[in-house]
């Protein structure tokens, strides 16, 4: 029995995802669910607090959007910068430098332990947990996993990874060995 807060909705995301809806294009689906599942995975770390939800929303929306805003495998700081820019241009408010943090990070492949610690690990956490289907659970159960799996299906997100390393790196094999560098933190 799943024991985690599945929320099949989420206006602010949707309202995200949707100003990058054309650029992002037949990916949307697939990045749409994988922003859910890490959400879902966040907020569950953090114990569903209320306060938290709005920057993780926006931190995931955003997280690897520069993939397709700037065609680019180091995606991070691209990603960060259009959230960034975005948080100032609509006044969100929300705190720039753990909206920074939580993009920044969230590939770092040891705990964060810094400014926003607990946040910022939660989605380090939430992204591994998905990245890796599961692979690593990071202290999840395997039937939250499942369930939030089900909830949220893949559509095809792995692969849309796999074929953007190969458009934008030329090859599967160069494209992957440039986004590891680019994205990988230590």
């Amino acid at each position: 029995m799943s024991n985690i807060e599945i929320k099949p909705d989420r206006p602010n995301v949707e309202a995200l995802l949707a100003r990058y809806a054309a650029q992002i294009g037949q990916d949307l689906p697939g990045y749409r669910n994988h922003v859910y599942r890490c959400i879902t995975y966040a907020m569950h770390f953090l114990g569903g607090d209320p306060a938290h939800e709005r920057l993780v929303e926006t931190a995931f929306a955003y997280h690897d959007i520069g993939l397709w805003t700037d065609h680019e495998l180091a995606y991070l700081e691209p990603s960060e910068a259009v959230a960034l820019a975005d948080n100032e241009r609509f006044a969100w408010g929300l705190d720039a430098e753990l909206l920074r943090g939580a993009i920044h990070w969230h590939h770092k492949i040891s705990p964060y332990r810094g400014p926003h610690a607990e946040v910022i690990e939660a989605c380090r956490k939430a992204d591994w947990i998905d990245a890796t289907k599961g692979l690593l659970r990071k202290g999840m159960p395997r039937a939250n996993i499942s369930a939030v799996e089900a909830a949220f299906p893949n559509l095809g997100f792995h692969a849309t990874l796999l074929r953007l390393a190969k458009d934008y790196g030329g090859s599967t094999l160069r494209g992957g060995i440039r986004v590891t560098l680019g994205i990988v933190k230590w």
